[in-house]
């Protein structure tokens, strides 16, 4: 009778001696999945296309965001100072390459000097913007942590509801390290004008977040943009002035300002994984107080990117170029 006591308690207590290792190894599971998912992040945050990837894996908003095609590869902004320029050194053509003519508006010595236009584009040059649903908790906490300011936001986006009302979609914004500082000191010497390929429902809300004291003079979105045989969603900045010769945009996508390659400047592009970016007030702010001193800020910035041979390597000849 004992003995037969003895078993049924070992019977009963077989289930308590195997629940805590069960719940053991799956913890264990969860843990090494947890490092593995770590280690993919940290993978993703050191690519130089960490927008892109992470693109791929469905993180960002397609349908609030421009549609344009990833650009190839080009050089992008460089971060060392300029060089001390008093005068615009004449465009210069490397041996095999079309002759770059500047025309346009009279830039000549006896024009006083207007105000420097800069057009500045929103994602990824100012900001970049993830779905909040698909957003991972550990990609936001660690840019967070790593100090990036960050909001929600609650935007309408293009698709209908099925009663017919827009459909609210919420994302969250990461602000470009410097950003409010920057804005405040470029429109000091600088008319700032937006100029986004995104959807007014989504940018709108968001450029009022950014721009809360109204420095820009002007804001476009999609419908502003261009179709060409080459691009769509082109930013022709002619809609905003017709003198070339004090106007420039800042775009992370080269292929924006293919009308006007002589008056574009490519940044590189932004995303949540680059927390300690310094492009905005070490890189772009002092190029452009440069440009605001310049009768025609052309010849300074083909010398320093030759945006026409790149676009001629890339199939766009200058027969395309409006500038």
């Amino acid at each position: 009778e004992r003995r037969a006591t003895a078993a049924a308690m070992a019977e009963l207590a077989q289930p308590e001696a195997y629940a805590p290792r069960t719940i053991h190894v799956w913890r264990t599971l969860l843990n090494w999945l947890a490092f593995f998912f770590q280690i993919f992040v940290q993978i993703i945050r050191g690519t130089p296309s960490v927008a892109q990837v992470l693109s791929y894996v469905g993180l960002r908003q397609h349908s609030l965001l421009t549609d344009s095609p990833s650009s190839p590869a080009f050089k992008p902004l460089p971060a060392v100072e300029l060089p001390e320029v008093h005068e615009p050194a004449e465009p210069l053509s490397p041996p095999g390459a079309a002759a770059v003519q500047i025309t346009g508006y009279g830039c000549g010595d006896d024009r006083r000097m207007e105000k420097l236009t800069v057009v500045l584009d929103l994602d990824e040059t100012l900001v970049c913007a993830y779905e909040t649903s698909s957003l991972p908790a550990i990609v936001r906490n660690q840019a967070t942590e790593a100090g990036l300011k960050c909001f929600e936001l609650e935007c309408l986006s293009s698709d209908k509801e099925c009663e017919g009302k827009p459909k609210v979609n919420y994302v969250t914004v990461f602000e470009r390290p410097g950003l409010p500082e920057f804005l405040k000191q470029l429109s000091k010497f600088a008319d700032l004008v937006l100029f986004t390929a995104g959807l007014e429902g989504y940018a709108r809300p968001l450029v009022d977040r950014i721009d809360s004291e109204n420095l820009f003079s002007g804001r476009l979105y999609r419908p502003s943009t261009s179709s060409t045989e080459y691009r769509e969603h082109v930013k022709d900045l002619s809609c905003i002035s017709k003198d070339f010769c004090r106007i420039v945009i800042v775009d992370n996508n080269p292929f924006s300002f293919l009308l006007q390659p002589l008056n574009g400047i490519p940044c590189v592009p932004f995303s949540a994984g680059q927390p300690h970016d310094e492009q905005l007030l070490e890189v772009l702010l002092p190029l452009l107080k440069h440009l605001s001193q310049q009768k025609d800020v052309r010849p300074v910035l083909y010398e320093r990117f030759h945006m026409p041979e790149w676009f001629q390597k890339h199939g766009i000849p200058t027969s395309s170029w409006t500038a």
